[in-house]
């Protein structure tokens, strides 16, 4: 394959992956506005998010080894049509209905490109050019949620939240032009029904065992059984959607468990976070994703040193080190008060921050799919997108769940930041216990 085309290559899964990325970070800051335009009841407004997430979180196991079983190519460009079509009918939703209808749909073309461009990326590249594109691709995972509160922050303040879901629909066309061009087709193998049909009812009923509000109880009994059903499926066909030598591996089950944790650390504080400095420090939304410039520029600049410093340094030393630098900024942010100030209270631990995500996320990336076996290229990027997704929902659904038992917002808000403190510390111990016993055995 000639050098030009990788890079386009390249670049159709950084703009499509950055795509899902944005419009996750655009609903946060876009909520106040599509409430009061369609009347939406705080509980109505939540299903906004739940509906995508349902949907998303449901199919994404199924959505990262769909593409082994009919080609990566062809589920790449449906992804990219079904993930358009939802953006359009988002923006272009009147109603409540209309708008949750949308976002659910939406997530289904999000669950079949989130993976599929992780599997594009593990069967276009090898070696240490492998070691880069996942690089920057991890690194995307990071600036593209950052970004997203500032351009989501531009949209709500100064121009439409519609206008927000209304540009991926061109990006999208392009996209599925250049994929026709330049993407190769890959070979397909056979579909595993049962497991497909129990992990979508397993993953579906966990997820709104964490955002639903009713029947919570009987959702987590289904999500248990579908799931053990699932794996027991896994482990006796011949052709797995997911297979559990996936696990076996420590140096990719320590990158699952401690992606997990970073996630669900992460996530609660890109959600509280913007809130803080809106209600603390009276900053409008815009200036709220501005304030976020911390993190995302250094996080920017640290990211596209990893692959020399994965040379050099090796991976599990680099995830050693930004997991703790970004504990370190976590654990900082808990001692935020108007009276310390945005300067000291939060850009400073962002800062650290963004050193500490720069530094993890592309090596967590690298982890998840070390050693994969080419035929499992695709199951091994669904694992990976859904610990990504899971442990962030898990993550924040806790802590916001338990932070805001504490009536004071700015108390409530140091306690949510102390525990995801606390999950960032599991994450290390996890790259600790699984993954750096790996490195010994190798230098031995």
């Amino acid at each position: 394959m000639k050098k030009t085309n990788k890079k386009v290559i390249l670049a159709i899964i950084l703009i499509s992956y950055f795509m899902i990325l944005l419009d996750n970070s655009i609903i946060f800051t876009g909520t106040v506005k599509i409430a009061a335009e369609l009347n939406l009841s705080q509980t109505t407004l939540s299903w906004v998010t739940n509906a995508y997430s349902l949907t998303f979180g449901g199919l994404l196991l199924l959505g990262g080894s769909i593409g082994d079983i009919i080609g990566r190519k062809r589920v790449f460009m449906i992804g990219l049509t079904v993930f358009a079509v939802g953006s359009l009918l988002v923006g272009l939703a009147n109603s409540a209905v209309m708008i949750i209808l949308a976002r659910a749909f939406q997530g289904i073309g999000s669950a079949i490109l989130a993976p599929t461009t992780l599997a594009l990326l593990m069967d276009s590249f090898s070696g240490e050019a492998r070691t880069r594109a996942i690089a920057v691709y991890g690194a995307t995972a990071g600036i593209g949620a950052s970004i997203g509160l500032v351009i989501g922050g531009i949209f709500a303040s100064l121009l439409s939240w519609r206008d927000g879901f209304f540009i991926n629909v061109p990006i999208a066309i392009i996209m599925i032009g250049l994929t026709v061009l330049f993407i190769p087709t890959t070979q397909a193998k056979r579909l595993d029904l049962i497991g497909a049909l129990t992990s979508i009812i397993g993953m579906t009923a966990l997820v709104y065992r964490l955002v639903g509000q009713q029947g919570r109880l009987l959702a987590l009994l289904v999500a248990v059984v579908a799931i053990a059903a699932f794996i027991w499926q896994e482990a006796r066909t011949k052709q797995p959607m997911m297979p559990l030598r996936l696990f076996a591996d420590c140096e990719r089950l320590g990158g699952y468990i401690a992606r997990f944790f970073y996630l669900g650390a992460m996530l609660s504080m890109w959600f509280l976070t913007p809130q803080i400095m809106q209600t603390h420090l009276g900053f409008t939304p815009l200036q709220a994703g501005i304030g976020f410039f911390p993190l995302t520029v250094v996080n920017f600049i640290v990211a596209l040193q990893v692959s020399k410093l994965t040379t050099r340094f090796g991976n599990t030393k680099l995830l050693t080190v930004g997991i703790a630098t970004t504990a370190i900024g976590m654990c900082a942010l808990g001692f935020f008060s108007e009276q310390v100030g945005y300067a000291l209270g939060i850009a400073v631990p962002m800062i650290l921050m963004g050193i500490g995500q720069g530094l993890t996320l592309s090596p967590l990336t690298v982890a998840g799919v070390a050693n994969t076996l080419p035929a499992d290229a695709g199951a091994a990027s669904g694992v990976v997108n859904m610990v990504h997704q899971i442990g962030g929902s898990i993550g924040m659904s806790f802590i916001v769940a338990v932070s805001a038992t504490f009536k004071n917002g700015l108390t409530s808000y140091h306690v949510a930041m102390g525990l995801a403190t606390v999950l960032l510390i599991g994450a290390l111990l996890a790259v600790i216990g699984l993954i750096l016993p790996t490195l010994k055995k190798e230098s031995e």
